[in-house]
């Protein structure tokens, strides 16, 4: 028993090595970006390249933040947070009620509904990003926030996930609610919503996170620099031809965009975790 307890505690420990030299290969990149984001241009440029941080931090990031190169940062990571917001929330309240519909509602071609909405997986913006783009020029939505979110704000993956989530409830709670009188929509919010509070949090933690980091659709619906979004504005700060990269400016901006997903991420850890292992495959 003994030498079983001591070959545990050796693999706990090598465990721990592990996840630490692990930890430190992830974070080391963000160590340097960091530094660069705290050094002058000259200190950056020059050999070897600092490993400590410098005392230009305040003032690079106040310059990345209320100057930027196109827009100022703060402008940049507003879109985004509001971009980001809008797909998130809006795919989980368009996936909750069609799911709702497909599970508890009998219609014609109820089953033929919800494949045709599961078969959209297999059209990724990119696939239909020209036809979506007419579509919203012709409703006078580019350069806006509706233009930004609507087009992305379906979701059959999320659909799918409610639909399983709710085939899970017993049948005999829907008729417990309609012989108590609660019509659809109170069973729905008063019974079904606060069971799928786990489901929702996973999902919103991811889909923030996809409606941040999205790209290129943003890039073709947007033209005035007021509307880019952060991940656009960090690819707009590399300059062309012979023109002299700002890295602290650029470093500052890279950090600054990584906050508000990770502060994402650490508050809602418990939950996303719950809905996670709580959502049947």
């Amino acid at each position: 028993m003994s030498g079983m307890v001591e070959k545990t505690g050796k693999a706990t420990w090598l465990i721990h090595i592990g996840l630490i030299i692990g930890i430190g290969i992830v974070c080391f990149p963000i160590y340097l970006a960091f530094v660069a984001s705290s050094v002058t241009q000259a200190e950056l440029v020059r050999p070897p390249m600092p490993l400590l941080p410098g005392n230009q931090l305040i003032e690079n990031y106040s310059r990345a933040l209320f100057s930027g190169v196109n827009a100022p940062v703060w402008r940049m990571l507003l879109n985004s947070m509001i971009m980001a917001l809008g797909i998130s929330i809006g795919k989980i309240i368009i996936s909750l009620m069609s799911a709702f519909a497909i599970v508890y509602f009998k219609f014609p071609m109820r089953g033929l509904f919800f494949w045709l909405i599961f078969m959209t997986l297999m059209l990724p913006v990119e696939v239909r990003i020209v036809p979506t783009y007419v579509v919203v020029a012709n409703f006078g939505m580019l350069n806006s926030y509706s233009g930004l979110i609507l087009p992305l704000v379906a979701s059959a993956t999320a659909t799918f996930l409610f639909r399983q989530f709710y085939l899970t409830v017993p049948d005999e709670l829907a008729e417990a609610a309609r012989v108590d009188g609660a019509s659809p929509m109170r069973f729905f919010f008063d019974i079904l919503l606060p069971m799928s509070r786990t489901n929702i949090a996973a999902l919103f933690v991811i889909l923030f996170i996809y409606g941040w980091n999205q790209y290129l659709w943003p890039l073709l619906m947007t033209t005035d620099p007021e509307m880019n979004t952060i991940v656009m504005g960090i690819k707009q700060m590399f300059p062309s031809g012979d023109d002299l990269t700002d890295w602290p400016l650029i470093m500052a901006t890279a950090l600054l965009a990584m906050l508000p997903p990770v502060l994402v991420v650490v508050f809602m850890q418990n939950l996303f975790i719950k809905g996670l292992v709580e959502t049947e495959k």
